[in-house]
Formats: structure tokens, C-alpha cells, sequence
């Protein structure tokens, strides 16, 4: 038995889990993964996704064994084939490629992300180089970037880029954010940026998607009750990363795990109230076999703590309903 663990005449003391809601699935994920499926009932296997749909091996997986084939270039899809394209959204050239290459496709880029797709577009209509907000190489950012020119868009991922930037008081300039960045982040660059060039334009509503907020709220709800917060996501998940960062950064020690199996007994020595959450891409399936798990090593009393409630539902492609 170990020492360090609270414990009582009939051994450790049960452990307080608070898990985080809202967690897990937020709309667009759900719509990415029921366009791949239905498009798998509709056309039959293969249909082609090109990059994974949703940043989530145990999604993934489940798709390819229902008929999904993931490639990451359209080069590597057949003709006739059917094509899904991810969650993340995709640079314009894509969609124009698979027409005139005669593939059927369909778009599954999350509606937030395609809103400030079209954002950028207006932005560079009304003569404006852009300033976005996010993180190099993720697709979102890449998919963003191909809306528009190249060289309209200059990114910018922290203060200090900010202040390296070489642009006029007086040039105009908008700024756009990636929908799954740290809300506290965020805000602190678009201080920068408007205290840098106050005449910046940016968008009417906050960018950052409604699920990535009330994440990272739910966080925080429980952060500095726990001695130690579990995240089940990807380490390719932006908005899975953001929520250890938030727990850390209020002083709680946060881990990113993909599955149970990766949880080792010697994380709850000394633990006795631990907090659980999910990226938005992690399903709850995954949420019941880490608790599962944990109760395998400790008895586990159980506490969901709600901060909000997410009734967001995003339509489908129109090929998939007729």
C-alpha cells in the first residue's frame, strides 16, 4: 500500500474526480465525423478523407475500420472516388483541384472555421493585409491562409511578434484569430495589436469557437481544486494542448493522455481530488474508460461540475441530405 495515498481502516480513501462539462465532442467534430459515415453509407467504401478528419487516433481508427481512407494529398485519391475534406478546413486550391479533376467531394470544414474563411476574403476585399492570430503549420491556419492572396496574411503567434512586426501606424491591417487558441492568450495579442495600431480591424464576434471557450472555462472551474488534471486528447489537438495550458497556468499540474492505458499508478500518489476533461475531438467513450480505469487503482467518487450548457447543432452538406 502506498503511504503517501490518504487512507482509512479499509485502505486508500476514495478519490474525488470532478469531471469537466462541457468536455469531449463540440458540434463541428460531430458533424465532420457523421459527414464521413453517411458519405460511407451513401457511396459505399472507399471514400478518401483527406488528413485526418477530426486530430483523433481512436476516431480515426473507427472510420478506417467502417471504410475511411485517410490520404493527405488529393494526388493520392482515385478518379471517380469520393472525397471528404477535414474539419480543419482546406486552402481554396483544394476544392477547385478535386472539380476539375470530376471527384465527387464534400466539405466538412467546421462552419466557425468557414466563417472566418470568409472574413479573410472580406478583409481583403476591403484592401486590408492581414494579421492572424495562431499557431504555424496547423491546418487550420493553413486551410485559413489559402483563402486569399499569398502574402495577404502575415501570422503572428505571440506579444513579441507583435512587436517585431514592420507595418505603418497608419497601414491597414485586420486581424483574424485561429478558432482553438487559448481565450487568455489571445486576448493578451489582441491588446498588443490594437495598442500597436489602433486603427486595426477585427472581426464583430470573438473568432475562438464557443466550444474551445467553454473548455477551457470548465478548466478552469475545477483546476485549483485538483492536485493534478487529466486531458484526454491528441498532442496534434490545439484546443486538447490549450487546456492542459490553462490548468497549468493556474498552478495545477495537467497531463495529455490519449487512451486509460497511458495513465500510470504512481500519477495519483499523494492525489486526492483529481480533475478529468476532454479536447473537443476525444469522444465520451474514451472519458468512461479512463474513469474505469482510475477506479481500478483507486475508488473513485465521482462529481461532473457544469459551466455551461451546448446545444449547437451545424447542418449537413446538402449532397447527404436530398
Amino acid at each position: 500500500m502506498n503511504a503517501s495515498l490518504p487512507e482509512t481502516p479499509a485502505g486508500p480513501a476514495p478519490l474525488r474526480l470532478l469531471i469537466a462539462a462541457p468536455r469531449g465532442f463540440c458540434a463541428g467534430v460531430d458533424r465532420a465525423i457523421e459527414i464521413v459515415e453517411r458519405s460511407i453509407e451513401r457511396y459505399g467504401a472507399p471514400v478518401y478523407v483527406r488528413h485526418e478528419i477530426v486530430h483523433n487516433r481512436f476516431v480515426v481508427d473507427g472510420l478506417k475500420a467502417k471504410g475511411a481512407v485517410f490520404v493527405e494529398e488529393l494526388d493520392q485519391v482515385p478518379d471517380g472516388a469520393p472525397v471528404v475534406f477535414s474539419a480543419h478546413g482546406v486552402p481554396k486550391a483544394v476544392p477547385q483541384t478535386a472539380t476539375e479533376r470530376g471527384l465527387d467531394w464534400l466539405d466538412a470544414t467546421c462552419p466557425l472555421v468557414s466563417k472566418v474563411h470568409r472574413q479573410a476574403e472580406r478583409q481583403v476585399e476591403a484592401g486590408r493585409h492581414i494579421l492572424f492570430i495562431g499557431h504555424k503549420g496547423h491546418p487550420e491556419v493553413i486551410g485559413t491562409m489559402g483563402q486569399v492572396p499569398e502574402g495577404a496574411i502575415t501570422l503572428v503567434e505571440t506579444v513579441e511578434d507583435v512587436a517585431a512586426l514592420t507595418f505603418g501606424q497608419e497601414a491597414p491591417l485586420a486581424f483574424l484569430t485561429q478558432t482553438t487558441l487559448s481565450v487568455d492568450d489571445t486576448a493578451e495579442i489582441v491588446s498588443a495589436l490594437r495598442t500597436r495600431f489602433p486603427q486595426i480591424a477585427g472581426p464583430k464576434a470573438e473568432d475562438i469557437c464557443y466550444a474551445t471557450s467553454n473548455r477551457q472555462a470548465a478548466v478552469k472551474a475545477i483546476a485549483e481544486r485538483c492536485q493534478l488534471l487529466l486531458v484526454i486528447g491528441a498532442p496534434n489537438s490545439s484546443n486538447s494542448l490549450r487546456l492542459v495550458e490553462v490548468a497549468e497556468r493556474l498552478g495545477t499540474p495537467s497531463r495529455l493522455i490519449q487512451r486509460a492505458s497511458e495513465i500510470e499508478p504512481s500519477w495519483l500518489d499523494g492525489v486526492e481530488t483529481l480533475g478529468l476533461t476532454a479536447g473537443a475531438s476525444a469522444p465520451e467513450v474514451l472519458v468512461r474508460e479512463v474513469v474505469s480505469r482510475i477506479n481500478e487503482l483507486r475508488p473513485v467518487s465521482e462529481e461532473t461540475v457544469t459551466t455551461a450548457e451546448e446545444k449547437m447543432v451545424f447542418k449537413l452538406p446538402r449532397q447527404l441530405v436530398d
